[in-house]
Parts: C-alpha cells; structure tokens; sequence
C-alpha cells in the first residue's frame, strides 16, 4: 500500500551553509579582456589568467561583436586588447596597452 501523500515528507529544521551562486559573484571582482582574437590579444588573455586568483571573474569579450564594441566605446577603449576591472578601464589600457604591474595595482589576483 501506497503511504499517503506528503507522510515521508522530512520534517527536519534546515539551514543554509553556503551562500548561494549569485551572492558569491556579486563578490568576485570583475574583469573583462577586450580582444580581437590577434596574437597579442592572446598574450594579454594568458596573463589575466596567470594574474587572476579567487576573487576574479575573468570574461573575455570578442571586440568584432557590435554589442561589445559599443560598451569598450563607453569605457574608453581606444586600442585592444584592454582589460577593465569593475567596470574601470585599467590605467595600462588608456595608452600603451597592458602592463602587470598596473593590472596588479588595479587588484588582478588579490582576493577581495
């Protein structure tokens, strides 16, 4: 005989231990990777990867799509590949192009 519905149900008081997924990307640093897919684009996307720790939520965005061009527009991008961290184009991209110096200062692989 079938138990009636809801009689196997697990009465038991429960608690959350983790936080959920969006809590823990609403703390990771956000870092995009403006490319156009070119060698040098590449380099700059292996060393945000070598940079990045824990607390990094590394996107790389390709610069050939409208969408992405329109808001490396917005931030200031000038030239690719670039790097912006919370939404701040990192002060190695407004001229010259990426440095690791600079991507470290601007918080690449320091945990929040």
């Amino acid at each position: 005989m079938l138990a009636p519905t809801g009689s196997n149900v697990d009465s038991a008081p429960r608690r959350v231990v983790a936080p959920t997924r969006e809590v823990e990307m609403a703390q990771k640093r956000q870092v995009e990777v403006y490319s156009a897919g070119c060698p040098a684009c590449q380099e700059t996307i292996d060393l945000v990867h070598r940079l990045a720790c824990e607390s990094c939520e590394v996107t790389v965005l390709d610069m050939r799509d409208s969408v992405v061009a329109a808001r490396a527009r917005k931030l200031g991008v000038r030239s690719v590949p670039a790097v912006a961290i919370d939404g701040t184009l990192a002060a190695c991209c407004t001229g010259a192009g990426p440095d690791e110096a600079a991507l470290r200062a601007a918080g690449i692989g320091r945990p929040s």
